[in-house]
């Protein structure tokens, strides 16, 4: 086993220390549900006959106890192409699990929104919230105390993070993450971002733009983007809890059902009644955390999880804040390009030696922890391996020796960059997260007059009129948790790309999320506090100077906040149900935090 890296233990050490009365506090709450319900035995008959009232050929074993008893929580919908292949998971599901004496039940589904849909429109501001809704809902699923362990299937943006949050509630239960994979590439990315610039120019149709965009998003899988959605799923490689290299195998494959079978049989052999009993709550520790962080920053994943990572960090008692995740990144080496950070996608990654070979990297460099528990038996060495069929059957092989493709993807002594893609910049207007992946290091750094916008529609149409054709930092505020749920803002990157383009030093500054599609734009996102409440960023006014620096990590202005009063904040939207989610918005804690209102609420 190789010595781990100094900074990579370091902030292991400080994040073991800071969360020494929260972790005790969670693995206590652990251990007593572990007492309280061992078995279904303590339910009445009543409550037990409700429970299995249509297991059919099933009910014998759920009623005596003689079988590991597995709830599937689902993530299903048709109007998502990654959660779509999830329909017939559960009937075959229920099969695999009593080839090995084990049943199976659906526990119960959550909600699962696209942001590919709502993007730029009045429903992208219950987007963040959702993942509180999906890890609730994952709570009533589990709920009902009939299970021995827990199939968690979702994949995209908030489903993971809510379903994992929910999940560790109930830790004393083994889980296994159960993905569907990546749908087929379309059109070049290249393509795709060039007609979108073009259609924000005004040189392109709208049909010229649905036909680019339907060629790229096209068929059942997830998008092949490396967003949020897929670095959710190099998240749970990293934490060991999928089965080792199922995160970008297509959907509706032979191998691909062979992973989920194994994930079944797997999951049903970690149970209270096996001999090799995981739960969840012992495989998603400090350690664990942190390995997720270096993923992120090794393969420049989506800023989403500077918000996503801390949220789930404290479900399991493990306190997570932007210190960590900016040290870490000047110590993990940037060692993958997918786009937007490059030109291929996740199936070219995948096929490059994708996760097998990034999980080698990392640990053959002292760079994430090996001495974890994962759901497979031979821990994270597991994960430096590739799944394949022989003769039928599902087997592993090592990663590449070398990259199958080196401007994707390179070994840790040639990174693209010596440190990670995200860096934490601060100052007199706030805290926030740069991606420096996917931005030409001469962009590190702007500095220029500001427009201070309240919405992006009021961004674009300033962007048409001509008005920010020039050096302009661009701010865009009350989008924080508080002020509107957060939404991701990635109509913005269009336009402000085309200015870049046109020579001009360009930056955005805003209290709101951008999509982890989001690219070559230089950004200080997730800014906290936000503007709502009187944040800094509520004392700016146009003209402003403004600057912004990954070099040295500043986030400020020239002009004195001091005197000022904070800008009214703009009225509460209703329609499309965000005056549902008032009560989330009220209690939403900061960015930095994982901006959660139950969380907040719970005081976890």
């Amino acid at each position: 086993m190789t010595d781990l890296a100094p900074a990579v233990a370091r902030v292991t050490d400080r994040i073991i220390e800071r969360s020494k009365d929260s972790r005790a506090r969670y693995l206590d709450l652990v251990a007593r549900e572990a007492d309280r319900h061992s078995d279904r035995s303590f339910l009445s008959c009543s409550n037990l006959a409700h429970g299995f009232a249509a297991a059919g050929e099933d009910k014998s074993a759920i009623a005596t106890g003689s079988a590991n008893n597995l709830a599937i929580v689902t993530a299903y919908n048709d109007m998502l192409s990654a959660h779509q292949p999830y329909g017939r998971y559960p009937e075959q599901m229920k099969l695999w699990a009593r080839e090995v004496g084990a049943t199976a039940q659906v526990a119960g589904g959550v909600p699962a929104m696209c942001d590919g849909v709502t993007q730029g429109f009045d429903g992208m501001e219950l987007s963040l919230f959702s993942r509180d809704t999906i890890a609730m809902s994952t709570g009533i699923a589990m709920s009902h105390a009939m299970f021995d362990g827990m199939a968690l299937l979702g994949i995209c943006d908030k489903i993971v993070p809510g379903l994992m949050i929910g999940a560790l509630r109930f830790g004393h239960l083994p889980a296994v993450f159960v993905p569907s994979g990546p749908m087929p590439s379309g059109i070049s990315n290249k393509e795709k971002q060039k007609t979108r610039q073009l259609y924000a120019e005004g040189k392109a149709t709208r049909e010229d733009l649905l036909a680019s965009e339907s060629a790229s998003y096209h068929s059942a899988g997830t998008c092949t983007f490396y967003g949020t959605a897929n670095s959710n799923q190099m998240m749970m490689e990293m934490m060991g809890l999928h089965m080792p290299g199922a995160a970008f195998v297509p959907p509706n494959t032979p191998l691909r059902q062979a992973l989920t079978r194994a994930a079944v049989h797997r999951l049903a052999g970690m149970g209270r009644k096996s001999e090799d009993y995981r739960p969840m709550a012992q495989v998603v520790n400090e350690k664990a955390i942190v390995n997720a962080c270096v993923g992120l920053l090794a393969t420049g994943g989506s800023t989403n999880h500077a918000i996503h990572l801390p949220a789930m960090a404290r479900a399991a008692g493990v306190i997570l804040d932007w210190d960590d995740l900016s040290e870490l990144s000047a110590a993990v080496p940037l060692i993958t390009r997918v786009y937007p950070n490059g030109s291929g996608d996740v199936n070219h990654f995948h096929a490059a030696g994708g996760m097998a070979w990034v999980v080698r990297e990392l640990l053959d460099a002292g760079l994430a922890h090996e001495d974890v528990l994962t759901v497979s038996p031979g821990g994270m060495r597991d994960y430096a391996q590739e799944p394949v069929l022989m003769d039928e059957a599902l087997a592993w092989t090592s990663a590449p020796a070398k990259s199958g493709d080196d401007t994707m993807l390179r070994p840790v002594s040639e990174p693209f960059q010596p440190d990670g893609g995200m860096r934490l910049v601060s100052g007199n207007l706030g805290r926030a997260t740069f991606k420096t992946s996917a931005v030409d290091k001469e962009r590190w750094t702007i500095e220029a007059p500001c427009r201070v916008f309240e919405t992006q529609e009021a961004v674009a149409q300033a962007f048409k009129n001509g008005e920010l054709d020039k050096d302009v930092v661009v701010v865009v505020r009350f989008q924080g948790p508080r002020a509107n749920g957060m939404p991701e803002l990635h109509k913005l990157t269009p336009p402000l790309g085309v200015l870049q383009d046109r020579g001009h030093k360009v930056a955005l500054v805003t209290d709101g999320r951008m999509s982890g599609a989001s690219g070559k734009v230089p950004a200080a996102i997730h800014v906290t506090p936000e503007a709502l409440g009187g944040g800094p960023l509520s004392l700016l006014r146009d003209g402003d100077v403004v600057r912004l620096s990954a070099e040295d990590g500043t986030l400020e202005t020239t002009a004195d906040l001091s005197a000022r009063q904070p800008a009214p904040a703009p009225a509460a939207e209703m329609g499309m149900g965000r005056e549902l989610f008032a009560m989330f918005r009220m209690s939403a804690g900061g960015a930095e935090q994982g901006g959660s209102a139950m969380l907040e609420v719970a005081g976890l």
